[in-house]
């Protein structure tokens, strides 16, 4: 066996970060959509803004999602490939 423990490393801390239905649905919902922002997730998640605002910072720690700034209004997209193939082989249908 040839493993690059690096990378199995990164690898199970984006299975980590993916772990909760929250962020999953996040992550599900930005590949679907687009890049959307915090109102509009909340809304359809149908939980706090604060609750959301949280969830964002770990998958935004995790390098998973990026924010793009324009005014006060910031508009989130799925920047890991890795992350997006993950999510997408997971709840294919």
């Amino acid at each position: 066996m040839n493993f690059n423990y690096k990378e199995l490393e990164d690898a199970a801390e984006i299975l980590k970060v993916l772990a909760h239905p929250v962020r999953l649905c996040i992550v599900k919902g930005l590949l679907e959509n687009g890049p959307q922002n915090v109102t509009n997730m909340q809304s359809c998640l149908n939980v706090p803004q604060s609750t959301v605002s949280q969830h964002l910072q770990k998958l935004r720690t995790a390098g998973i999602i990026q924010g793009e700034r324009n005014g006060l209004e910031i508009k989130y997209e799925v920047c890991s490939k890795v992350a997006a193939r993950t999510v997408k082989a997971l709840l294919e249908e």
